[in-house]
């Protein structure tokens, strides 16, 4: 399973004309399933994702997590997105192939469990919608953008 973080000012999540999801300071996470993920994946990844240390602390070092930022007097939350493009296998020419990206209805399941385990171990988690035509407008800060995979045996 993996994810692209992008630690934002704002974020938002659109789907036909309506926001769906929107957070300020925080992670945009887009998250994609692969072949052979499993719920244990999806937990480690947002365990991984919850600890990342990507904000500044007082001396303005990357050394705080998103939940580190409500003791700072700031509300951290994630917006996550379903990302399956995330997959993309490009070696064989200019077109990508998804073959990587988990048939839809384990990715379904995978992102919603993802996402149910996030609102439980963070205090604002907003969405998307799975396989919608999504418009995601950010504000990236820094920019900071990070990929992370967690896969068998990690």
């Amino acid at each position: 399973m993996q994810a692209l973080i992008q630690r934002v000012r704002r974020a938002s999540v659109t789907v036909d004309g309506v926001v769906v999801g929107q957070i300020g300071v925080g992670l945009l996470v887009l998250v994609c399933a692969e072949h052979g993920d499993t719920m244990a994946h999806a937990d480690k990844l947002l365990a991984k994702i919850l600890k990342l240390r990507i904000f500044g602390d007082t001396d303005g070092k990357m050394n705080r997590c998103v939940q580190d930022l409500d003791g700072a007097g700031l509300h951290g939350g994630l917006l996550v997105v379903s990302q399956f493009t995330l997959a993309a296998d490009t070696t064989g020419g200019n077109r990508p192939s998804f073959k990587n990206a988990a048939a839809p209805d384990l990715g379904r399941a995978l992102y919603d469990h993802f996402v149910q385990h996030a609102r439980v171990l963070h205090s604002e988690v907003q969405t998307g919608v799975f396989a919608a035509d999504m418009l995601v407008e950010l504000v990236n800060d820094g920019p900071v953008t990070i990929p992370m995979r967690v896969a068998a045996g990690d």
